[in-house]
């Protein structure tokens, strides 16, 4: 592959401008040494302590308050998602995502992984791309983002997969080099530059419906991706009902209602 100096000096940020794809550059990749598997614990991290209290002397009610003494933030599942465009990886081209253009069209599996070129990331994103079909059926896009360069993916992409590549995938691979991205949704690791591996379940509407986060070392499941999807979609369709633990399609949901739940639990 061409190399291209000029070029690679170049950093690409959340909202580039178009890039060209022609002379695509080859990047080597040194992994810090601190990439051993596992996150580090921050320093003077502030300890989070969560104190319970009820209300005895009311004869009505024992009413409890939970009060974070640290955050602020609002939780993102539940909110809408952030929002971001940014150049990707799709078809060994250079395109634009814009996580908003999915609203009302597609549900999104976005999902972060700390670096090409390593070890448990290309299992997570081969499998995805193999079984990308069964989410297209479930209206589904699935995005992967790291902090790597858009070379670096294109890179990545056309090494074989029994090098320890990639492949051709059929979903795209962002660049999140300014790292604003993996900062939004709270799995950037701030003294390693790297994110966590986050899972985020996205509906059609741009809410954050399910959010997983494993550290370095533990890969996630296609599986049970699929599976809590499904049963987000579930619920969504039926709102009177519940999903749970284990559901899978075709299986007795629950009534969240304390008589008409009965009707499930004496089933099992």
């Amino acid at each position: 592959m061409a190399s291209c100096s000029a070029t690679s000096a170049t950093l690409l940020s959340s909202t580039p401008k178009a890039l060209s794809t022609t002379n695509p550059i080859s990047q080597t990749l040194t992994i810090p040494k601190s990439f051993n598997g596992l996150r580090k614990p921050l320093k003077s991290q502030p300890s989070r302590s969560i104190a319970l209290t009820s209300r005895s002397h009311s004869r009505r009610t024992a009413s409890f308050v939970v009060k974070a003494s640290v955050s602020n933030e609002l939780p993102l599942v539940g909110n809408i998602a952030p929002d971001f465009e940014a150049e990707a990886v799709f078809d060994q081209e250079f395109i634009k995502v814009k996580l908003s253009e999915y609203i009302g069209k597609k549900y999104v599996i976005l999902f972060f992984y700390p670096l090409d070129f390593t070890f448990v990331c290309p299992t997570e994103i081969t499998a995805f791309s193999d079984r990308h079909a069964e989410f297209e059926q479930l209206n589904t896009e699935i995005l992967g983002v790291s902090v790597d360069s858009v070379f670096s993916h294109l890179a990545w992409v056309q090494t074989d997969r029994k090098s320890g590549g990639l492949g051709d995938l059929k979903y795209p691979l962002i660049s999140d080099v300014t790292k604003s991205i993996s900062k939004s949704y709270g799995v950037l690791i701030p003294d390693q530059g790297i994110a966590l591996r986050g899972l985020f379940i996205i509906d059609k509407e741009g809410v954050i419906q399910h959010s997983t986060i494993n550290n370095l070392a533990i890969g996630r499941s296609v599986d049970e991706t699929k599976r809590t999807l499904q049963a987000l979609q579930y619920v969504q369709d039926n709102p009177d009902e519940v999903c749970p633990a284990g559901w899978k399609p075709g299986e007795k949901s629950m009534k969240p209602d304390p008589k008409l739940s009965k009707e499930y639990f004496s089933a099992i």
